[in-house]
This record gives C-alpha cells, structure tokens and sequence, in this order.
C-alpha cells in the first residue's frame, strides 16, 4: 500500500490546481542565505505550513459554529504546526516528510509524537469535511463498509461508540489495514493508526473525528454526542472514498 502517494493524490485541494501542503510536506524550499556568522545553511530549511480551509469558517454552522472553527483551526492547528517545526530542529526528524515522521515516531519522541500527530490530524480532519453534506458512502467505499460492518448504519454505531467512549481527548477513526480490510479504532491525544511503533491497531486512516472539547465545547459543552450525531452532516463521503481508493493501491 503506497500511503505517501495516497496522502499526495487525496489532498488536491478544491480548485484541482494546488497541493495540499500538509500533504507535500514540502511547503518551502528556500535556504537561509548565509551571513559572517553562519558558513552553512540551516540544517532544516523548510517548515511545515498550516495549511488553508477549503470553505469559509462559517460554512458548517449550524453543525460546527464559526467560533469554534476559528479557534480551532487557527490557534490549536496552528500551534501544533508552530511545536512541530521547533521539535524536530536538529533531530533525525529535520526536513523529514510528515508521513515518514508519523511511520517512525516513537513514544520516546514526545514533542514531535504530540505535536506531529496534532499536525497530521488535524489536516486530514478538514480534507474530509464540508458544507452541506448530510449523505452517506457509496460505490466500493460502502461496498468495504457492508463488508467490514455489515451495514452503513451498523458502520456509524461502531464509529460512533468508538468516538463517545474514548476516555479524555483523542480520535476515532476509519482506517485501511494492509490487509485491505476496513476497521474502526480510537487513539489517546494525538495518536493515529499511521504510528506503527505507538499504537496497537495500525492502518492508513481515511476518515477521522477529533473528541478533544476543544472540537466542540462552546457549542455543545458536555454534549460530545451530539456533536458526533451532526459530525455526520459535514462529512464529505466523496473524499473519503478517495482516500479509500488511494490507500488500496
């Protein structure tokens, strides 16, 4: 399963022409222009970007309000992004692709294990997001979920329940193993499937929700519920099916 070139095909952002830059991972390839003091350039010369919404923040109300979006993409996005580019300075993480970093973090590497997944996460959270969606999968995508679930509704129960009961903060997530097969799993904090030497069960994630209260909390308070219930009014099934048939190839 090529899970590079997955995460570089589902990211082509809406108007068909840009790359998403969490996906490239290589936002900037600019060097430090080097001055009397420095001989050499900088042994990281590129820096993970936060990258751009593809809809405006106010486009998921009444399901996710724009206060929210706006924290939560601004400052709680942005912050990991901002940690990741200082965790990985002069570590055998620097100018390593995002991927790679999630394959080979451990739980030793605390900085860039917490602040690489915030990275990671949040940025295929807002690829599979979008206004005015309130459908369901379709084609070979519902086909896996029929065969791994037994239903698109008994799929959404299972997520669901993954989602209301992990303890404290962290994610559900539809995810592909490499055997093909379709699972639903949860991860503490910033974990995802991709951390091969972290968590137990390990896949290339296609669809994930964020369970931290800063998701959804000046909304919905301690109503985590209901903020999963109308998550499924803003998932974008078409992407998620495309990252579904990216991660089998």
């Amino acid at each position: 399963m090529d899970k590079r070139k997955f995460l570089k095909v589902s990211a082509i952002a809406a108007t068909g022409l840009m790359i998403h830059p969490f996906y490239s991972c290589q936002p900037s390839t600019k060097e430090k222009e080097p001055n009397n003091k420095e001989k050499q350039p900088s042994l990281r010369n590129e820096a993970f970007v936060l990258p751009s919404l593809s809809f405006p923040v106010e486009a998921l109300e009444p399901n996710i309000d724009k206060m929210t979006m706006e924290i939560h993409h601004g400052k709680h996005h942005a912050g990991y992004v901002k940690k990741l580019n200082k965790a990985v300075e002069n570590t055998s993480f620097a100018q390593m692709p995002l991927l790679d970093i999630m394959e080979k973090v451990t739980p030793e590497d605390t900085g860039v294990r917490n602040n690489g997944g915030g990275h990671y996460n949040h940025s295929l959270f807002w690829d599979v997001i979008a206004p005015n969606q309130n459908g369901q999968a379709e084609g070979k995508l519902l086909d896996a979920i029929n065969e791994a679930f037994q239903s698109f509704d008994e799929f959404k129960n299972v997520f669901s329940q993954a989602a209301k009961t992990r303890f404290g903060s962290g994610w559900a997530w539809l995810s592909l193993d490499d055997a093909g097969k379709l699972f639903v799993s949860s991860t503490p904090n910033q974990d995802n499937p991709l951390m091969k030497n972290i968590v137990e069960q390990k896949g290339t994630p296609i669809l994930g929700i964020d369970v931290w209260e800063h998701a959804y909390y000046l909304n919905y308070q301690n109503r985590r519920g209901d903020y999963i219930q109308n998550f499924f009014n803003v998932i974008d099934w078409k992407k998620v099916a495309a990252n579904f048939a990216n991660a089998l190839k």
